[in-house]
């Protein structure tokens, strides 16, 4: 049973501050699209900040219930997957409280090593056993380690052809639900 998080907070800018930021309109689109393909459980938006959580909700309601309900039906499936939460303990609480137990936690990120989940292995748990896992992505520049050091896991990192690493999020996402649910 897998369940995806965009991160907006706490994660890191490129100095390696904390920071909270801003939701995107096409990760909202991008990874939705992607949670639906894969049957994913539940894409949750974290954000603290209570405008862009409603910024958030303009978006979603569009395409649930507005105009864009009946101009792409396909996208209204998507869009029934969204739910925006203020951070990643009501995330937690939530699928705590849909399935039962608290779920298996799992940072993603281009910069993690040391004792690193294989996209593998990853693949083996969510076939094999029935505990609901939680995928976080994060946005800026990676999760802050507060987090990271909180988790069950830490997933390996998307290895390209060369050295260079830095995928946007919602293709990184795409990437990473592919790998760990397809044949």
């Amino acid at each position: 049973m897998l369940y995806i998080a965009l991160l907006h907070y706490p994660v890191v800018n490129k100095e390696g501050q904390v920071v909270t930021t801003a939701i995107a309109n096409m990760d909202i689109h991008d990874i939705a699209r992607a949670a639906r393909t894969y049957d994913v459980k539940a894409f949750y938006i974290v954000n603290p900040i209570e405008s862009q959580r409603n910024f958030a909700h303009e978006i979603i309601r569009h395409w649930r219930k507005g105009y864009g309900a009946s101009f792409n039906l396909f996208r209204k499936e998507a869009f029934e997957l969204v739910k925006i939460k203020k951070n990643l303990d009501e995330v937690l609480t939530e699928i705590k409280s849909e399935t039962g137990c608290m779920p298996r936690t799992i940072v993603t990120g281009a910069n993690l090593k040391d004792r690193l989940l294989t996209f593998g292995e990853l693949k083996y748990f969510l076939r094999n056993d029935a505990l609901p896992y939680l995928l976080i992505f994060g946005t800026g520049s990676g999760i802050a380690d507060e987090v990271v050091k909180k988790v069950d896991f830490r997933l390996e990192p998307i290895k390209g052809v060369g050295d260079y690493n830095h995928l946007a999020v919602r293709s990184a996402a795409a990437i990473i639900l592919d790998k760990i649910t397809s044949n």
